[in-house]
């Protein structure tokens, strides 16, 4: 399920090199994600998480490096371009406008018109469709304010609003960060379902126990440089904590990918 027949994952990252000036946020990173898979991201604060899924997402260009989509090589240069392969990034933000309602959060900026005029039916039926394949029952109405709504309701609708567009992969910086306990489960539960539906997720997180709970593969960073990559059955807590406070005591960019064995 998570790879094609002949083994190629949905994205492919090789050799991507991304600096600011003098610094170098990334240095030659690979990465795998395969579809119907969560691919957890993992780094602490200044690993590069950030930078890499801004270079997939269009907001970065790399000045090195290969991309490849569905096994052809791409070049991503905007967040249009990648909109179109159907990549959609959440942001931590959630980019959501609080006094706009569900309906109209969903559509900002692709609304759909019928006779020049806003086709309220169609993007109210196909919002409450969207909500319904996700399982996203805890909202009261979908013409409810965005600003009224929990956390947990925040990021369903954000992650629904990406969905929308024929999406293939998304990208989640954070989904449970500031959450509680029950929009937590919430949000995991949201995840669950966007792999079932086949897509490809990545998600970016601190916490661990929200990782192991969800990922299947995970890939680490270090300092800009990938030290790890594998099924996330071959990581422990202790592991993955050691691969991001120190690179995993010297353990190349290829990591478990290259048939290392997680400690």
């Amino acid at each position: 399920m998570a790879e094609t027949s002949v083994g190629e994952p949905l994205l492919k990252v090789q050799g991507l090199s991304k600096s600011f000036g003098a610094v170098q946020a990334l240095a030659d990173v690979d990465l795998d994600v395969p579809a119907g898979q969560v691919t957890a991201l993992c780094g602490d604060n200044g690993a590069g998480k950030s930078v890499l899924i801004k270079c997939i997402a269009g907001i970065y260009e790399p000045e090195q490096g290969h991309l490849y989509w569905e096994g052809r090589p791409v070049r991503i240069r905007s967040a249009h371009d990648s909109a179109a392969l159907g990549i959609e990034t959440v942001y931590q933000d959630l980019a959501l406008a609080d006094n706009l309602d569900i309906v109209q959060n969903m559509f900002l900026g692709r609304e759909r018109l019928r006779h020049r005029l806003l086709d309220e039916n169609d993007m109210e039926r196909a919002a409450a469709e969207t909500l319904a394949s996700l399982r996203v029952t805890s909202v009261r109405s979908i013409r409810q304010p965005v600003g009224s709504l929990s956390g947990g309701q925040r990021q369903s609708v954000a992650v629904a609003k990406a969905v929308m567009w024929n999406s293939k992969m998304v990208i989640m910086d954070e989904p449970t960060a500031a959450l509680g306990v029950t929009q937590t489960a919430m949000v995991l539960g949201l995840i669950e379902r966007l792999r079932e539906n086949g897509l490809a997720v990545v998600v970016i997180s601190h916490n661990l126990n929200d990782v192991f709970a969800i990922a299947d593969r995970m890939a680490v960073l270090y300092l800009g440089r990938m030290v790890a990559q594998d099924a996330a059955s071959a990581f422990d807590r202790q592991s993955v904590v050691e691969f991001m406070t120190t690179g995993g005591l010297g353990l190349t960019a290829t990591g478990l990918g290259a048939g290392r064995s997680a400690p």
